[in-house]
């Protein structure tokens, strides 16, 4: 796990809701993780990947 990392949530996240993924980048990769076991895994993936992830997250219908 790399320490060196500055990781951020989204401006949309509330301090309570406790539904956060938290990212940063590093030389080549971005990095996430889940901001409720900032100590547990984390997800390593490319710039690109990324980006078409955000994309796609961003077109989907929000649930009812």
């Amino acid at each position: 796990m790399n320490t060196d990392l500055v990781w951020f949530k989204s401006s949309y996240s509330s301090s309570g809701g406790g539904e956060c993924v938290e990212v940063a980048a590093s030389s080549g990769m971005v990095h996430v993780r889940d901001s409720k076991d900032t100590s547990g895994p984390q997800l390593a993936v490319e710039p690109g990947a990324w980006a078409s992830f955000v994309s796609f997250a961003a077109e989907q219908p929000l649930p009812a």
